[in-house]
């Protein structure tokens, strides 16, 4: 279980990484391509974020088909041949797996729509008129977390985009769906997996209106959520393989159960606290500028905290949801080099295992946009029309 103390992992989005065949478009050969190079890193894994079939309303968070790959990206022979090119030189892939919710193309949700009760029960509808919504709950990429659909007279919940649909994890069939799918891909030679905002899997028995928040208290680290990731680990054969966990708004003592050796779930968890200490009066879409002193306490709680129970941590700046970390707390014009360097040292010399995202050991900077129309980011476009 400890074979990942001293590992770094690389993470590639692939459509954005390096484009072999011309068509503008990233693919799984681009990244076989750059295993030398990659190698000569000191990378251990690769992450490689959602390569399977999607219509890419999320950029392949929205996933139709769990045990393909999208053709843009090439084939199963190029998954194949990846992998075994990446074992030759010492490099295991890990894959990203979006088990809290599937596209809406996916083929339960279409059987579902069809009036299935079986795959209906593979997600959260709830009957109702269209002039209520069963919660004022709300998308974390802005707007109502419910959509109505006329033909079935009932409600599903996305607690993402509208075209991602939550999964019932209160399913057991469901939850079956999920082990077999790590079981799939494990026997084709991946080594290990990121799970997708995984702490929200597990839903409130009961639904009501949130006039605290936009929701996320009743299902955040929810009741069954380290009841189902046990089950998943073992029922998946992944127990002792490198695991990480994406946890949305979730607390330390959370984190600690996720990834306490003995517990059996995850090895390691990113949680995102320090990377709001530029957030305006806590609002994502306003910015301020950083609050330094807030930051170091924060990796001084976390490292602390896990350290003395058994916990592990994911150290990470950057990655294809947040900003470039040298344009954000750094310099990316007088002092781009020292900046790049000392965020690179920092998150090294922690207790954890370090992340770096594709073009961050180039220090790699911001964009800088100028147009909405430049951007591709759901959650983006879809804030900019809320905000406007």
């Amino acid at each position: 279980m400890n074979d990942f103390k001293d590992k770094v992992v690389y993470q590639i989005y692939p459509k954005s990484f390096m484009d072999s065949n011309g068509d503008g478009f990233g693919d799984l050969k681009g990244v076989t391509a750059k295993l030398d190079y990659l190698a000569d890193l000191g990378v251990d894994y690769l992450w490689l974020t959602p390569f399977f079939p999607s219509p890419q309303r999320d950029n392949g968070y929205d996933v139709a088909d769990y045990r393909a790959v999208d053709p843009r990206y090439g084939t199963m022979e190029d998954l194949e041949e990846l992998i075994r090119e990446a074992d030759r030189r010492g490099i295991g892939l890990m894959l990203d797996m979006v088990f809290n919710h599937t596209s809406t193309e996916h083929e339960w949700f279409k059987k579902a729509l069809a009036g299935d009760k079986k795959y209906q029960d593979y997600y959260i509808f709830k009957d109702g008129t269209p002039d209520r919504y069963p919660t004022n709950w709300v998308s974390k990429f802005g707007g109502p977390a419910w959509e109505y659909v006329p033909c079935l007279g009932k409600w599903y919940l996305h607690l993402y985009d509208v075209m991602q649909a939550d999964l019932n994890w209160e399913n057991p069939a469901v939850r079956e769906e999920m082990a077999d799918i790590l079981r799939f891909w494990k026997a084709k030679g991946i080594k290990g997996f990121r799970f997708d905002v995984i702490n929200v899997i597990s839903k409130p028995e009961f639904y009501e209106d949130d006039y605290e928040g936009d929701g996320r208290r009743f299902y955040t680290d929810g009741r069954n959520v380290h009841k189902y990731l046990k089950e998943l680990v073992a029922a998946g054969g992944i127990d002792g393989m490198i695991t990480v966990g994406e946890m949305s708004s979730t607390t330390l003592e959370n984190c600690i159960g996720y990834t306490a050796e003995g517990n059996h779930e995850l090895t390691m968890c990113f949680n995102f606290h320090h990377l709001k200490v530029d957030y305006k009066d806590g609002q994502k879409w306003e910015l301020r500028e950083p609050d330094y002193l807030a930051m170091k306490k924060l990796f001084q709680t976390w490292q602390e905290g896990m350290q003395a129970h058994g916990g592990w941590n994911a150290l990470f700046w950057c990655n294809h949801d947040q900003p470039r970390a040298v344009s954000r707390f750094g310099s990316d014009t007088t002092y781009w080099k020292e900046s790049a360097e000392m965020l690179a040292v920092a998150i090294h010399f922690m207790r954890g295992t370090p992340y770096i995202y594709q073009g961050e050991e180039l220090g790699m900077t911001n964009p800088h946009f100028t147009k909405i129309e430049q951007y591709r980011d759901v959650e983006s476009l879809n804030y900019y029309r809320i905000l406007r």
